[in-house]
């Protein structure tokens, strides 16, 4: 059988202040990517890939260990 991978405690913990700061968050980054380590923004932009590389960047992760969100404002059709 196999092993599922858990995510460490502090992506969930980065992932909660990102949901609980969301209102904020939509002020400051509207229908932007955003990174957050240590409940802080630490890239943004308008490309997962570019935020993820400047997150990789700045603090010597790998991507899936980098919380990453879409901070959506207002309506969109996907």
């Amino acid at each position: 059988m196999k092993k599922v991978k858990l995510e460490p405690k502090e992506f969930w913990d980065d992932m909660n202040w990102g949901r609980a700061h969301y209102s904020e968050l939509v002020k400051n980054y509207p229908d932007k990517w955003i990174a957050i380590v240590d409940k802080k923004v630490i890239a943004a932009g308008d490309s997962i890939n570019h935020v993820e590389e400047e997150a990789m960047k700045k603090t010597g992760k790998s991507n899936d260990k980098i919380p990453v969100m879409f901070v959506e404002c207002g309506e969109h059709i996907y």
